[in-house]
């Protein structure tokens, strides 16, 4: 049964991408891409992977696809046809190198799965094995990203901070330069989406409260700040799509969100520093407690906290800054 579900997966997969290829609209380009998502999270289901369904859920099947809507309301829909042959021929050459030089590099990869791969004969032992007396919680991703490559993650909350930072400074307006703040915080007058809005009340609640279980939950079970920050972020977004972006930004305003999406990196950071002062390596929280295990609970709570913190304001100030360049201006 699992090997009929990933072939029926994979054939999906397939025709979804071939799609993509064929079709000239940019509307449909983008409903495939999300449907593309959504079928990358099936399969990292399939594999157990669920932390990595959770993320690819909710920002490839969603924010993404939403983001490239709000692109396409500003730039129009129509994909603009290529002036020549030349440059068909030219991006078909470079998509086949491309392509082939990703060939020749997987060829010295193991086979999937491969029990004699360099991960799971030297890293994966280790931690399977001494994860449960080092960190002292069920979930081996959470000790992973969040304890033994504590470096990697906080480089990848960087690289969240940075590309919120970059699009917030590339979509400003010039009388706003360097912020996602509102240009008219007028409401429109009345509204047709009566009925999502009612539907919107009973369900932000517990996507928010979902959000909140993922993060918290996270040593226990598939979870932790950069899910339950993306899930948090969409019940916000479903918030501004439903009563308008300056309702939402009366709630979470812009400035807040800037704040909150640099306190996340300094709360992840301080931790590490923290380490340091009481004479342990940056980012070993081993030394926050007299308990060693206790401490790499305590060390972990307060990293996912800021990851979350981090993740959910970047992606809220980022469709603000989307969200904004279809706000009229000032009259």
């Amino acid at each position: 049964m699992e090997v009929l579900i990933d072939i029926v997966l994979l054939s999906l997969l397939v025709a979804t991408a071939v799609a993509l290829v064929m079709v000239r609209g940019l509307i449909a380009s983008i409903m495939l891409t999300s449907v593309y998502g959504l079928l990358s999270a099936s399969f990292f289901v399939t594999m157990g992977a669920v932390d990595v369904a959770f993320t690819e859920a909710a920002v490839g099947a969603g924010v993404s696809p939403l983001l490239l809507l709000f692109t396409v309301a500003v730039i129009g829909r129509k994909e603009r046809a290529p002036e020549g042959g030349a440059v068909l021929v030219k991006s078909l050459l470079l998509v086949v190198v491309t392509g082939a030089l990703l060939i020749v590099g997987t060829l010295d990869m193991p086979p999937f799965g491969s029990p004699d791969a360099p991960a799971q004969t030297h890293v994966a032992p280790y931690y399977l094995q001494q994860s449960g007396a080092e960190i002292g919680i069920p979930n081996v991703v959470t000790s992973v990203l969040a304890s033994y490559r504590a470096y990697d993650t906080l480089g990848e909350v960087l690289v969240i901070f940075t590309a919120g930072v970059a699009v917030i400074l590339i979509l400003a307006s010039s009388s706003h330069r360097g912020s996602a703040r509102l240009r008219n915080a007028t409401v429109p007058d009345g509204s047709p989406h009566t009925i999502l809005q009612v539907v919107g009340k009973i369900l932000i609640p517990f996507i928010l409260l979902f959000a909140f279980y993922v993060q918290f939950h996270g040593e226990y079970g598939p979870g932790g700040g950069f899910q339950a920050g993306v899930i948090f972020a969409s019940g916000v977004i479903l918030y501004g799509l439903l009563f308008g972006l300056p309702t939402v930004c009366r709630v979470l305003p812009p400035p807040v969100m800037e704040v909150l999406a640099a306190l996340g990196v300094l709360i992840f950071g301080l931790t590490g520093v923290m380490s340091l002062l009481n004479g342990a390596p940056f980012l070993d929280y081993s030394v926050l407690a007299d308990d060693p295990v206790t401490a790499q609970h305590i060390g972990i709570m307060v990293i996912e906290l800021g990851v979350g913190i981090t993740v959910a304001s970047v992606i809220t100030a980022i469709y603000y800054a989307f969200a904004n360049q279809l706000e009229p201006g000032p009259n």
